[in-house]
This record gives structure tokens, sequence and C-alpha cells, in this order.
């Protein structure tokens, strides 16, 4: 045996030897430092002294060989190849300074589908191989090392010494497994490796190692740990297909010691939750990755990815059998925005009938209105019912039908079948608008508001209550559509009709001076916007329970105000205060928490404190992609604002694809000219400034420019100033110094 504390080499072919990174059966590899014109660290890999015998001299040349074919950002890079001048084969490569991928995910405390998007990337780097024609049949943790690369995780997979040339040959005597020999690393094994007397091993060998990597990372333990009844009779087992496997979700349910609380840690959640996420799809997963007969498993690390990607936007995965309640499930969880906004919707139509109905009942000569009132009710309900079952999954080929169309059709119908009830068809109006809303689809939720108000006028009078909530309705839509002074002149009115038909004292009142409120700032008004949710936040004290989520959501627009005056500090606080609120109301996984998260990450980001500002938008991220569309303002907002951190942090080639992606969405979403679409334009102008792109930046900036003086003169003085300091940086100081008098122009007239 050698002894591992043997003097280390002073060179290895022309690299210079540092220190020892480790050894092992067939090879120690260094850490070395290139001594030619290009000086980088790199790791040198050298079959040790004493152990060249044919079979490890063969497998080391087919590791070479086999690195040399990759070309993937998940593989170490093999950069140069020789033998030492005792003929020793070695090969240097990438120093790879890294955890192994279960040690990265549990001290970063990665939650499950965080851990499921890093083991995707695993995946394709697999494929990679395979389409090289090379298996690894050695795939473990400590052979996939996580690295931080510009603060992303990056997976790199090392050691291809057992690999397998697939159709074609590495070496001239590689790879042959030697009899009595099974080549790997047991835990993670497949059956077929295990069979001393296969040598037909091929890419689905890498799959169950891949699975079993899979089921570590989500429970904390090997399926089945080879210690416990010995390598030997774990490799018999594991060969004659014997060995029995629990579900991940099953392990989880038998464990009852301390060590699930630090499982459940480590993956940022609790042992209910941690149970919830795996029973069904992973389970599957994993199995079917694990399947002992081969012809059973995933076809290839495509597909085990394609699946993972499948459970994680929440669509029918190909491992578990289909059924319809299944589909439901998913497509429940999918749009869960739109079915909360339709539940909604049905909930309020049917509690107003009954409200309705009792008091009517009450009425000594009101029963025929009462009947008639039911009918109605009775008519409304019907409507939602047939419009679910027309468009459920069932109904839907390919499961395709969002809820957002779910809520154009039933718009599109609302006229026709209850024409004949107009008071039902404008309260149906409203309520279809409102969920229009939540869906962040204003465009079409104006009209159905506006329908509804001219409805109302004519059947209850201009000053009824009812016709104060469609304008407000109306007035939320067309403020998110950019056009203000409708806005305002729609919140203007409800609230003169309000504060005559409620008081001054009301929730109703309360909630229509919130929304004007929010249209002072939207008007760049901020003083006079503190000011009425200053009045607000007492009304919410004494009329709404500290549960009601719009008490906290008042919070955090004060907040939202104060932040857009520059006042972090006093930002930071109300934006936590109405985050323990939504915690405790609404729980953590409720995009309106989410939603203050990236509020969160907003004030830091414009504080300064970039690292902090990127650690609230990723919290937030995986809640907002969950549980909105991809074009609801809030999502595409937090693109935006994790693009703006990125580029802060100078972080240049992550943050370009990201703004340039929110820019498509506003302008798909809102329009070339909308003044949100503006922001946008002038963060992407400042990236490409900062990397030195002048001619492209400025073409930006003077687009930014064009919609801001129409649509928010406020915002005016920032892009001026940016624009400024490009023309500096360009070697323009004249054209720079025009612009910016424009701004002091500008300051000393406000």
């Amino acid at each position: 045996m050698t002894d591992r504390t043997e003097t280390l080499p002073e060179r290895v072919g022309p690299y210079r030897v540092l220190q020892l990174l480790g050894q092992g059966g067939m090879g120690a590899v260094y850490e070395a430092e290139e001594t030619g014109p290009v000086r980088r660290r790199l790791a040198v890999k050298v079959v040790r002294p004493g152990s060249s015998s044919r079979g490890i001299v063969a497998r080391f040349e087919a590791e070479r060989q086999a690195l040399a074919l990759m070309n993937h950002p998940g593989i170490a890079k093999v950069f140069a190849a020789g033998t030492t001048d005792d003929g020793a084969p070695y090969f240097s490569m990438e120093l790879v300074r890294g955890l192994p991928i279960t040690d990265y995910c549990d001290t970063h405390r990665l939650a499950i589908a965080e851990r499921l998007r890093l083991f995707i990337n695993v995946c394709r780097a697999v494929q990679h191989a395979h389409q090289k024609g090379v298996v690894h049949r050695d795939l473990k943790p400590s052979n996939i090392l996580v690295v931080e690369q510009d603060g992303a995780p990056q997976v790199k997979i090392i050691d291809f010494g057992v690999a397998k040339a697939v159709g074609q040959q590495l070496t001239e005597d590689a790879l042959v497994t030697m009899t009595g020999t099974a080549v790997g690393t047991a835990a993670y094994m497949s059956p077929e490796q295990a069979d001393v007397g296969s040598v037909d091993i091929d890419t689905r060998a890498d799959i169950y190692s891949l699975g079993v990597m899979l089921y570590e990372l989500l429970v904390g333990e090997l399926p089945i740990d080879p210690t416990v009844s010995g390598v030997h009779a774990f490799l018999a087992a594991l060969a004659s297909r014997d060995s029995h496997v629990q579900t991940p979700s099953a392990r989880l349910s038998r464990r009852q010691d301390t060590g699930t609380a630090t499982v459940t840690y480590a993956r940022r959640t609790d042992h209910k939750r941690l149970w919830r996420q795996l029973h069904g799809d992973l389970d599957w997963i994993v199995m079917k990755a694990m399947q002992p007969e081969r012809m059973l498993r995933y076809e290839s690390a495509a597909s085990l990815a394609e699946d993972l990607l499948r459970h994680l936007a929440n669509q029918p995965v190909s491992a578990r059998p289909p059924s319809t309640r299944d589909r439901f499930d998913k497509f429940v969880r999918r749009h869960r925005m739109g079915v909360v906004a339709v539940a909604a919707v049905m909930a309020a139509i049917v509690l107003g009938a009954v409200v309705a109905t009792i008091g009517f009942v009450r009425a000594t000569r009101a029963e025929r209105l009462a009947a008639q009132e039911a009918e109605a009710a009775r008519k409304v309900t019907n409507f939602m019912i047939d419009l679910f079952r027309s468009t459920g999954p069932e109904n839907v080929r390919n499961d395709t039908m969002t809820a957002g169309e779910i809520m154009r059709r039933g718009a599109a119908r609302v006229n026709t079948q209850l024409a004949s009830e107009p008071i039902q068809q404008a309260r149906l109006l409203v309520a279809l608008g409102q969920a229009h809303q939540q869906l962040g689809l204003f465009a079409e939720a104006a009209p159905l508001f506006d329908s509804a108000v001219r409805i109302r006028e004519r059947q209850l009078g201009p000053d009824a209550p009812e016709v104060a909530e469609a304008l407000k309705g109306l007035g939320d839509a067309v403020r998110m559509k950019g056009d203000l002074p409708l806005a305002d002149s729609a919140y203007s009115r409800a609230l003169r009709i309000r504060a005559a038909s409620f008081g001054t004292e009301s929730i109703e009142y309360a909630s229509s001076l919130a929304a004007l409120a929010t249209l002072r700032w939207s008007q760049g008004k901020f003083p006079k916007a503190e000011s009425l949710y200053r009045a607000i936040l007492p009304l919410d004290q004494r009329l709404r329970p500290e549960t009601d989520p719009l008490y906290a959501k008042n919070i955090r627009n004060l907040a939202t105000v104060l932040f857009s005056q520059g006042r972090y500090g006093e930002a930071d606080s109300l934006y936590k205060r109405a985050l323990a609120m939504q915690e405790r109301t609404l729980g953590s996984d409720h995009y309106e928490y989410a939603s203050t998260l990236n509020n969160l990450g907003g004030n830091a980001l414009m504080a300064g404190h970039f690292e902090e500002a990127l650690r609230y938008f990723d919290e937030a991220r995986p809640v907002l992609e969950r549980t909105l569309d991809p074009l609801h303002q809030s999502a595409i907002g937090l693109v935006n604002n994790r693009g703006e951190a990125l580029w802060k942090l100078k972080r240049y080639r992550e943050a370009e694809p990201l703004l340039r992606e929110a820019l498509a969405k506003k302008e798909k979403k809102l329009g070339p000219d909308h003044v949100r679409t503006s922001s946008t334009l002038n963060a992407l102008a400042g990236l490409l400034r900062d990397e030195g792109r002048y001619r492209e930046a400025e073409a930006l900036y003077k687009r930014a420019l064009q919609i801001r003086e129409k649509a928010a003169p406020q915002d005016v003085p920032e892009t001026l100033r940016d624009y400024a300091e490009l023309l500096r940086r360009a070697g323009r100081s004249a054209e720079a110094a025009q612009v910016e008098a424009r701004v002091a122009a500008i300051k000393a007239a406000r």
C-alpha cells in the first residue's frame, strides 16, 4: 500500500505541483500551476507510482479520452495530456473548488424546488456525456461538485475514470470490467453494474445513479445504506434485483428521530410540508429512475430532467399514471390565482344572492321579489357551473386552457345569457372584472366594469352605492393601463358616492380613499399620497381586523410612497411590518407575501444593498413563479428587479437577459410606450452604458426619455442624469453639460 504522506513530486510534465488534492485507487490528483506564458491554477491527475497495472492504466487513459470529448459547462474541462518522465500518464484539467452537491444543498439550505433546479443541470450535463457516447458509471455526490460562479451555483461533474465507451473505442484496452469486480461505488451503483457477469452496461446505468442521488437530495438518506448489511451482501441483493426500496415520502414518514429536524431545516420547511412535497410526483419520478429493470427506467437523462421540469410547472409527469383527479389538481395549482379568482366570483355571487334573499323574505310584502331574486341567483350559479364544466380539464384538449381564457369565455357569454336579468348581469360583470384584474388582465377588465357602471346607473340611479363599486373597479383597471385622468374621474366620483352613502367612518369610504392614494402615487404626487395613507391607516385600525389582508396591503403601500421619496429606512420598517402580518394571515407561500418580499428587495436595491436585494428577490421568485401568470405585473417586475440587482453587482452577463426579458414582456403586456416600460428601458440602457456599449445605450435612453416626457414627467430627471453620465464617459462633455443644465432647470422649476 502506498504511504499517503509520500513526498510530492516537484513537477508533472510542464506543471509545478503545489499540493496534493486527493488520492484514489487509480491515481493522485494535485493542484498545480502552469509555468509557461499562460499562468493558471489547475488540477493534474497522474497514476500513482507502483499502480501502473494494465487495467489501471487502461481506465486512466479512458478518462483522459472521455474528458477530451466533452464541451459542457457542467463537466470539468480537460486541458492537456501527456506522460511523466517515468512513463506514467497524466492529464491536466479544470481546478474545481466546490462542494459535493448534497453538502452544497444542505449548507445553503436549498428548498426542494431549488434542489430540483440544480439537479436538472446535472441531468443536462450527463445527457451531454451520453450524447458523446460516454457512460460515467460512478456518478455520486463527491463526483458532482457545485461551485459559485458570479454568485450562482454551477455543477461540475468530475472523475470519468470508470467511464465506458458506448459505440466507439476510447483506447485499445478501454474499460473491460475485470472478472469478479464491480466498477463504481456500491451505494450509487445500478443492478447491472453490481452483476459482475454483465458486460452490457449502457447509459441507463447512470440514470439509476441519478435516481439514488435525487433520493438523497430529497430525504437526506440513501435509499439503502450498503454498510448496514455489508457491501458484499448489498451488491448481491442489488444484482439479483431483490432490493426493496421505500418511496421518499414513505422513508420520511418512517423517520421520527432528531435527524428529521435536521433534514427539514436544511430544506427550509417542516416535516408535514416536506412529506406533501415528496408524496406524489417526486415519489414516482425517483422510483422510475431507480427501477431495477433498466428498460423501465427513464430512457435518458434528458427525459428525467423533463419530468422534473413538468413537476415544477405543475404539469402531468410521465412517471405517474394519469388520472382525472391528478390532471384537475395540477390545473388548479398551475392557475391558482385564476381559480381563486373564479371561486371568489362564485362565492361573492352566491353569498350576495343568499343575503339578498334573506332580506326579501324578512320583508312581509316581498315574498314574490324574494322568489325572483332566488331565481336570478340560481341562473348566475348555473352560469358559473356551466362555464367550469365546458372548460374543465376533461373537456379541453391537452389541458392547455388557462384561467384567463376561462374568464374571457365567461365575459363573452354573460351579455347573452343574463340579458334579461340586468341587475344580476351587472353583478356578474363586476365579479368577472375583479377576476380579470387578479390575473393582470387590466385591458380586458376595464370594459366589463364600464358596462356594469352603465347598467347600474340605468337600473339603480347615478348615486347608488352599487355604481360606486363598479366605478372603483373601473378606476383600478384604467390606472393599471396607464390612463390616469380617467382613473382620477372614476375614483373621485366613487369616493363622493360612498361618503354620502356610508359616511367617512366606513370600510367602503376607506377603500375608495386608498384607491385615490394609490393614484396620487402613480401621478408622482408623493406628499399627497403619503397624507392620504396616513389618514387611511387609523381607519383601518378602527374598522378592520389585523387579519384583513387589505390592512397589511395599505401599510405596504405607505412604505412604497416613502420609498419613492428616498426614505428607505422608514420604508424598510413598514415593509417588514406588512410582511410579518402577511406571514401570519396569508402564509409564506402566498403571492402577496412574495410581492412584499419583492418590494423589500427593491428598497434594498435603491439603498445600495445589492446582495441583500438579490436575496429578497430570490426568496420571492419561486412563489411568484408558482402562483402568477408569467405576464402578471408582479411576475414581470420581479424579473426586472433581479436584472437590476445583478447589473448593480456588475454581473452583466446574467443581468442583460433578465432585463431584455422584462422589456419584451412589458411591451407585450402594456405596450411599447407605457411608463412602466420606460423604467426597464432606463435600466437596460444603464447596463449597456456600464459595459461601454454607448451607441446601444443612447438609443434606449432617448426612447425612455420620450415616454417619460409624455407619461411620467417626474421621472424625466432620472433619465436625463443617466444620459448625461453616458455622454461624459463617451467624451461628449459639451453635450453632457447641456443635459445637466436641463436637469437643473427642471429642479428649479419644481
